[in-house]
């Protein structure tokens, strides 16, 4: 079993921001690969799924960004989830926007969401999805840059983007993260 966790803000005024590219992307995974409605549970929304043979969770922490890892925590403790096998969705502002990086561990580039998940679970080990939304260019930008939404000029970028990394999540789910974000990256 795999635990997606989608990082973003809850609620319809933050619906659209770069900070919640991980939330639309469990959104169209689900509705793709017909997961049943999001329930609330862990002080989160979460649905579960299968993604080919394998069972998959997915999760929205609706705790706000800076404590994600109080939901992630208790849905890992429920499923009976290892850190190695949560994977988790988040803006990366290092990035170029719609490119992608996957990586187990390491550091966490400043994002409260996973200094979060690494406080509450007590592991870095951890999976990181990070989705490039690109940096505003100064420091002192950053709190606005992620909490605006993603431009008119962006959203076809954007919808291709979501797209390309739900239609290879399969390889995600298969451990085969390599060529997960060589195809990714191709379908751009």
């Amino acid at each position: 079993m795999k635990l997606f966790v989608g990082l973003g803000n809850p609620g319809d005024k933050y619906a659209n921001n770069r900070h919640n590219i991980g939330f639309m992307l469990m959104d169209a995974i689900a509705q793709d690969y017909g997961f049943s409605s999001f329930r609330s549970k862990f002080d989160a929304e979460f649905t579960e799924g299968r993604i080919g043979n394998d069972k998959v969770v997915l999760l929205k922490p609706q705790t706000y960004m800076n404590n994600s890892g109080q939901a992630v925590q208790k849905a890992a403790k429920f499923f009976k989830v290892e850190p190695k096998d949560i994977y988790v969705f988040h803006d990366e502002l290092d990035i170029e926007p719609f490119k992608m990086r996957v990586k187990l561990g390491g550091g966490l580039a400043g994002h409260n969401g996973l200094k979060s998940i690494k406080q509450h679970m007590g592991t870095p080990d951890f999976y990181r999805v990070r989705m490039g939304i690109g940096h505003p260019g100064d420091k002192n930008r950053v709190s606005g840059y992620v909490l605006s939404d993603f431009a008119k000029a962006e959203q076809d970028g954007l919808n291709k983007f979501i797209e390309a990394c739900n239609d290879y999540i399969d390889l995600l789910v298969k451990g085969e993260d390599e060529l997960y974000m060589t195809k990714v990256a191709a379908s751009q």
